[in-house]
């Protein structure tokens, strides 16, 4: 307990003096006395400093194909419960456009309680359950109705954390997932991140639990293959429409154009590998 006393006493001291703040208070108790200043952990003071490499409002305004193509590189991140946080950097998307694409599910500019996340402002979740069991993730983006799909990550922290989620949601006994196996598509991305339902209409700028960081090594256009949307056959011409996204050589993609790919080398848009 003295030692308790002391520290909130000097602590008070610091705040005090107008010129410190309170982190900067937190760091010099922090502090060892001949002056290293490295960060050393204490029970007593655990503050959260703001995440300022987090995502904000600007980027996510944008068009929906603009954003689609902006995504990809970027950090997408889960923090648990426990305090393990999961990082994935985002290498695959669909755009969908709202009201005139029929593929998507505000066509006709129809809103509904299900997808009410779509009309919200541009960076908000919209989570959507498939064949009653899967989830997956979309962010709003300019356009009334209109957001991105977020299908494939390259896991890079947590990978432990993700497979055992991911075992979680497995029936029977498995073999253990690869690395690529983890989030290559938009339901296992759900699976691993434990993403749920409880995730529609949260808000990407804001929540503790779920944010975006901006990624170190983005593609150059030359590294992004434009191709069309899975599975949506049934669309007609919205099928066809170059409304997918992903990282040219990237084993973390979910399906691989390898045809789009061909016509996009010999027209020169990259070299063939």
């Amino acid at each position: 307990m003295p030692r308790k006393r002391k520290l909130l006493a000097q602590l008070s001291a610091l705040q005090s003096n107008s010129s410190f703040s309170p982190f900067d208070a937190l760091e010099s108790l922090n502090a060892t006395p001949d002056g290293d200043s490295s960060p050393k952990s204490s029970k007593y003071f655990v503050t959260e400093k703001i995440n300022s490499s987090r995502l904000e409002a600007d980027f996510f305004n944008q068009p929906c194909v603009s954003l689609a193509k902006s995504f990809l590189g970027q950090i997408l991140v889960r923090k648990l419960p426990d305090g393990r946080e999961l990082w994935g950097r985002i290498v695959e998307t669909e755009a969908y456009l709202g009201g005139e694409d029929e593929a998507s599910h505000s066509k006709g500019g129809k809103q509904t309680q299900r997808n009410a996340a779509m009309f919200m402002k541009p960076g908000t979740l919209y989570v959507y359950q498939i064949y009653g069991i899967y989830f997956c993730v979309n962010v709003s983006s300019q356009g009334e109705g209109a957001a991105v799909l977020l299908r494939s990550l390259e896991p890079l922290q947590g990978l432990d954390a993700m497979r055992e989620l991911r075992s979680a949601s497995r029936k029977g006994p498995t073999k253990p997932l690869k690395d690529w196996q983890l989030c290559n598509g938009p339901s296992k991305l759900c699976q691993a991140l434990g993403i749920d339902k409880a995730f529609d209409q949260k808000d990407l700028t804001q929540d503790a639990a779920i944010w975006m960081a901006p990624g170190r090594e983005l593609p150059g256009e030359q590294d992004v293959v434009t191709t069309t949307r899975i599975g949506i056959g049934s669309r007609g011409e919205w099928a066809q429409k170059p409304l997918r996204f992903y990282v040219r050589g990237n084993k973390f993609v979910s399906v691989v154009d390898k045809k789009t790919e061909r016509e996009m080398a010999a027209v020169g848009h990259f070299s063939c590998s």
